[in-house]
């Protein structure tokens, strides 16, 4: 045996050697299948790209409509009492009026005051603002009466005897509430049976 003998494998302990492709695709030429991943990718991209504008518009939109919202409600409040005071200026006027009046007629600045007191009714009235002026008898509510002080009556107990001073709700918020008067609880009868 020869040394280059030794080496070599006899031909039935060799593996097959695997076929040979038929040609290798020249460099630069793509495969058919990245062409399709390309494309894939390609459409990928551009769809991002689109998402990331709708995304970047609807954020500045939000934003937008943020700043907006802020602004009007700053707006809102300060001038907030604006109707109000475009309803009080002819009260004002009228009142500027009856001072300036110099013919001294008494029937003359009570009708003056009267029509004066009918402008401020229609300004409240125009801004919702409504009187609180319980009747005699009706339950005390401590949400919008407060009692000044408890007297003896023939009325149930916890109910209005008298008001002092009327109260006033502006959109069902007490602005002052009516200052009344309440029945205590009949004589002779202990706390417990009053309440």
């Amino acid at each position: 045996m020869t040394p280059d003998s030794q080496t070599e494998a006899p031909a039935s302990q060799c593996p097959p050697t695997p076929p040979r492709p038929a040609a290798e695709p020249a460099q630069g030429a793509a495969e058919p299948g990245n062409d399709a991943l390309e494309q894939a990718l390609k459409a990928a991209q551009d769809e991002l790209d689109a998402l990331k504008d709708q995304f970047l518009r609807a954020k500045a939109e939000a934003e937008n409509v943020r700043r907006r919202a802020e602004e009007e409600a700053a707006k809102a409040r300060k001038f907030a009492v604006e109707a109000m005071a475009q309803s009080l200026l002819p009260v004002k006027d009228s009142l500027e009026a009856a001072l300036a009046d110099s013919s001294g007629s008494i029937d003359a600045l009570k009708t003056g005051v009267d029509l004066t007191l009918n402008q401020l009714r229609s300004a409240f009235e125009r801004n919702r603002i409504v009187e609180i002026q319980p009747a005699a008898g009706e339950r005390f509510d401590p949400t919008r009466h407060q009692a000044i002080a408890s007297v003896a009556s023939e009325q149930p107990p916890n109910t209005v005897v008298s008001v002092l001073q009327k109260g006033y709700v502006l959109a069902e918020r007490t602005l002052r509430p009516a200052l009344v008067t309440v029945a205590g609880p009949a004589e002779g009868s202990s706390p417990a049976q009053a309440s």
